[in-house]
């Protein structure tokens, strides 16, 4: 996620989840469109775990891809970034 974020001179600044989801808290800049990050994020993250872990491959073979193609964007500008960052800490290690 970090070398995926540097491509895009973005900051990635926590980085969370649970079984089912993660939490990315990441400093972009504006001419970054969420979208391409996003997908860029999914799409990397996708090929690296099945590598690593060809069960998941076996899993997911019926869907071909292993994120929804759905997600969540939200800003931060309002809230302090240390009470963000804790929230993603406390959520679940991803597996």
């Amino acid at each position: 996620m970090r070398a995926v974020c540097e491509d895009f001179e973005a900051e990635l600044v926590e980085f969370n989840g649970g079984n089912s989801h993660v939490h990315l808290l990441v400093n972009f800049p504006p001419k970054v469109a969420v979208s391409r990050l996003v997908n860029s994020l999914k799409g990397v993250s996708s090929r690296r775990l099945r590598q690593e872990f060809p069960d998941l491959a076996r899993h997911y073979w019926r869907a071909q891809r292993l994120w929804s193609g759905s997600y969540f964007a939200g800003s931060a500008g309002g809230a302090p970034l240390s009470t963000v960052k804790q929230y993603i800490e406390q959520q679940h290690r991803p597996l």
